[in-house]
């Protein structure tokens, strides 16, 4: 089951937030973060991820950083994107994580 959800913070600001559940039992190694950071760059927005409630946020578009979470099968990922495709930004990641990171 995932649990995945993505909300614009409101009508006027360029703020958003979601999360994901990661399915792979693997976790978010080598391909998926490279695929993870490789569509965060695609919008231009300051966009962030992190594993756990408790995790520390790192720059998304960093494919070191978002491998350093370490981020193991069943946890959940927080994304949150600032600037203006930030709701764009947040539910494509979300969508991806939710697809497994389109593994074959």
């Amino acid at each position: 089951m995932t649990d995945a959800s993505a909300e614009s913070a409101g009508p006027n600001e360029d703020v958003a937030n979601g999360q994901a559940t990661i399915q792979d039992p693997t976790g978010l190694h080598a391909r998926p973060a490279v695929k993870l950071t490789k569509l965060a760059k695609a919008y231009d927005s300051t966009v962030e991820i992190r594993a756990g409630k408790d995790g520390k946020w790192v720059n998304a578009k960093s494919p070191n950083a978002v491998m350093k979470l370490k981020a193991g099968s069943g946890e959940i990922l927080f994304v949150r994107a600032e600037g203006v495709h930030a709701d764009e930004a947040v539910r494509a990641l979300v969508s991806l994580i939710e697809r497994d990171f389109d593994a074959e």
